[in-house]
């Protein structure tokens, strides 16, 4: 097979940033940056999360869609733009367009939650629902390009994106100029790409690691290979991530610049999600909680200060309250179990009172009668139950088996 020969020179170099920054004035926020006690106990380091979940559009997005638009000839822009995303780009496409009067059509794909696709329409796009996965989308969205003449704004795989995306870099460098670890998502890899071009410029001692879904982790095997590798089953929550194979752009400059690839759980990601909402108040969307996910499964391995970056908070509330349910059950929060005890009156009234003393919540219950292997005079019940932790559940559990009931879990 014939791969791409990688340009003589970087495709995109810290002056790059630095323009595509003064060009962002006024347009992309300075996103915050906030301490996080727990995880900074955890690494045994200060830790840092940089907001770009509270930037406009509700991530990173906007900084590339904006810078590659902006960069367009008057005569591309009188032909209109094009785009593809599960959400995220779409909207910073959708924004940067109305903001620089270019009119633009995205397609998404046909599963995209409602609410991204809401927000793209207000925006100002054409919105196409095509495809069920990016990558139909992706090809959807050039097919168009092709057949009307409008500029395809790739999400990822372009120089003036990956220098928009790369000013976070220079604000963490600013905002937090003792960092020693930046941890960023990584999907079709734009912007670990440019931050790492800004970052390493100025600070080459500075780690960077790049997380993805295990699921979805195109960018291990292509590393290993030594180029882009196309990756068939992508199986993750975190649709921001959820990419199959590395820009040719970008992964030229994240082979050179990052230290490292992590992959992560579903598991951690709904943890590391449960964890920005309950102890930084954060919405976080699964890509945008990956760094933290990574943190979380191996914080001993970070050295500090550490700046994971939040890099959207975009999640259809449907996903967000069945997340944060896994979340719970995860963080052993949740504790189902059945409960064989004597059908007879008064027995469900004696299982619920040793509950009580267990100080475990009930959620739901259910009661089984007919079931073939139950004898005469028996039942079981479903029992749904909060409770404080993993020690907890052991101890409900206990309980429940002291009290002479058989338990299974």
């Amino acid at each position: 097979m014939n791969f791409r020969t990688p340009p003589p020179f970087p495709p995109v170099i810290l002056d790059d940033v630095r323009g595509a920054r003064k060009m962002l004035s006024g347009v992309a926020r300075m996103t915050p940056m906030e301490g996080s006690r727990h995880l900074s106990g955890l690494v045994g380091a200060p830790v840092h999360f940089k907001c770009e979940n509270l930037q406009r559009t509700g991530s990173f997005k906007l900084r590339g869609a904006y810078v590659r638009i902006a960069g367009l000839s008057p005569v591309e822009r009188a032909a209109g733009v094009v785009a593809a995303s599960a959400g995220n780009h779409a909207q910073g496409v959708a924004l940067a367009s109305a903001l620089l009067g270019v009119r633009s059509t995205v397609f998404m794909p046909v599963g995209a939650p409602l609410p991204k696709v809401a927000a793209t329409r207000e925006y100002g796009a054409e919105v196409r629902l095509h495809g069920h996965v990016v990558d139909e989308t992706l090809a959807a969205a050039e097919e168009y390009a092709q057949e009307t003449g409008a500029v395809f704004i790739h999400p990822f795989d372009h120089p003036d994106i990956i220098a928009g995306q790369g000013t976070v870099g220079l604000e963490i460098l600013e905002q937090c100029p003792e960092v020693r670890t930046i941890v960023v998502g990584v999907g079709g890899g734009g912007l670990a790409a440019g931050i790492a071009v800004a970052v390493k410029a100025v600070r080459p001692d500075v780690r960077i690691v790049g997380v993805q879904a295990a699921g979805a982790a195109c960018y291990p095997p292509s590393l290993a290979a030594g180029h882009p590798v196309a990756i068939g089953s992508l199986q993750t929550m975190a649709d921001g991530i959820k990419v199959g194979r590395p820009g040719d752009v970008p992964f030229e400059l994240v082979r050179e610049l990052v230290d490292e690839v992590r992959t992560v759980s579903e598991a951690e990601l709904s943890s590391a999600l449960l964890l920005c909402l309950e102890r930084a108040k954060l919405v976080v969307e699964p890509a945008g909680a990956s760094p933290v996910a990574a943190l979380l499964s191996a914080p001993e391995s970070f050295r500090g200060p550490v700046v994971a970056l939040l890099s959207g908070g975009n999640v259809d509330p449907l996903l967000m309250q069945r997340i944060l349910t896994h979340g719970m059950a995860t963080a052993g929060r949740y504790l189902s179990l059945r409960v064989r005890l004597t059908d007879r009156p008064g027995a469900l009234a004696t299982l619920l009172s040793v509950l009580t003393v267990a100080d475990a919540n009930i959620l739901d219950i259910g009661h089984v009668r007919t079931d073939p292997r139950l004898g005469l005079t028996e039942a079981e019940v479903d029992l749904h139950l909060e409770t404080k932790g993993p020690e907890h559940c052991e101890e409900v559990t206990a309980k429940l088996r002291g009290a002479g009931y058989l338990v299974t879990e």
